[in-house]
């Protein structure tokens, strides 16, 4: 990905933390975790669920479902991928 250009994962990662939006990590083992994302990197995300922090490698994770629409900030042409 160039220089600018738009990065959909952390734009999503970055509102659901500042929002404090509750999300379900579906793992790819099968295995659900609902939390809040309180942090994240290019390799990994930080959740808190009843008072504890998780760190999980998003090579784990194969799904990210928020408790509700997420606003990302940018033109719905952006949205779709298109240039």
């Amino acid at each position: 990905m160039g220089k600018g250009q738009l990065n959909l994962q952390d734009s999503f990662l970055n509102q659901v933390r500042k929002e404090n939006v509750l999300v379900t990590l579906y793992l790819i083992n099968g295995f659900q975790l609902k939390g809040v994302v309180r942090g994240f990197d290019n390799f990994t995300v930080i959740m808190e669920s009843d008072g504890k922090q998780m760190l999980v490698y998003k090579h784990a994770i194969s799904t990210i479902t928020p408790s509700r629409p997420i606003t990302y900030g940018i033109a719905p042409t952006e949205q779709l991928g298109a240039s």
